[in-house]
């Protein structure tokens, strides 16, 4: 049975229906394993939406261990500003927090599924950890949002969603698997007509997330997000991918690299 760490900020609807969809999928018996702890680099009071993602994980009575990286942040910001302290010492010096915190618990894999922090080297070499990323493997690095912008500002015809391996590079590790969906044609045309007489920068300023277009491209890549990560849980949990000292094997043990599982993802929400 495959054990599995679950790192999330808990910052929206979206990081608690992901655990939503694993947990029953595991609970159904599609992914054989089980969720043995969840962190959060927030804690309770800090945000009306992770304080719900908290009572989900409570609900699950999966243990729930919180760590706040913006008061650690704080803290670090009077200890250290006469000794010049960087960002990356002060990440160096969170994750060793966090290691020591999840000292008891010893998973196969660690799942970033909405975790907002940069991940470091020792956190990376302690643990086997997967990122879900909401672009393509050729697409744009960063948040959601920012993704969704970029796609729009580059006039971008497809998008995705990709597993991969967490390196401290922000998005940059291996690509595990992935999927990927067009933007252009029916329903997404008549949205681009209407931005293409007026600067992207502009709309953003007055619509922001409102916008008509950027909320399409969310729905159709929030649908296709559950899907593939389910997918890629389950093939670790039946031993069809394993990691070994950072590079991905099948189950004979042959090297393996970004699976295209458009086909299965689009299966999976009803699409030919």
């Amino acid at each position: 049975m495959l054990t599995i760490g679950w790192f999330s900020t808990g910052r929206d609807e979206a990081a608690r229906q992901l655990l939503q969809v694993v947990y029953q999928k595991i609970r159904s018996g599609d992914i054989k394993g089980k969720i043995v702890f969840t962190f959060s680099n927030r804690e309770p009071c800090e945000d009306k939406e992770s304080d719900l993602f908290f009572e989900l994980v409570r609900n699950y009575k999966i243990p729930l261990i919180c760590f706040s990286s913006q008061k650690f942040k704080d803290l670090k910001s009077i200890t250290d500003e006469a000794k010049g302290d960087t960002l990356r010492q002060w990440r160096l010096k969170y994750d060793r927090e966090v290691i020591q915190r999840l000292d008891d618990f010893h998973p196969d894999l660690c799942v970033l599924a909405g975790y907002m922090l940069i991940v470091g080297k020792e956190m990376c070499h302690r643990y086997d950890m997967i990122n879900l990323h909401p672009a393509a493997p050729s697409g744009p690095k960063g948040s959601w949002q920012e993704v969704i912008w970029t796609l729009i500002e580059n006039k971008a015809i497809e998008s995705g969603a990709m597993m991969h391996l967490v390196t401290p590079e922000l998005d940059s590790g291996p690509v595990i698997t992935y999927c990927t969906y067009p933007i252009r044609g029916k329903p997404f045309d008549d949205y681009w007509r209407e931005l293409a007489s007026r600067p992207v920068a502009e709309i953003k300023k007055e619509q922001g997330e409102k916008n008509a277009l950027f909320q399409l491209i969310r729905r159709h890549g929030l649908a296709r997000e559950f899907p593939l990560i389910v997918s890629t849980l389950k093939a670790f949990s039946q031993g069809e991918i394993k990691i070994e000292t950072g590079k991905l094997f099948d189950r004979k043990g042959s090297p393996i690299s970004g699976h295209n599982l458009s086909d299965e993802v689009n299966r999976a929400i009803g699409l030919p």
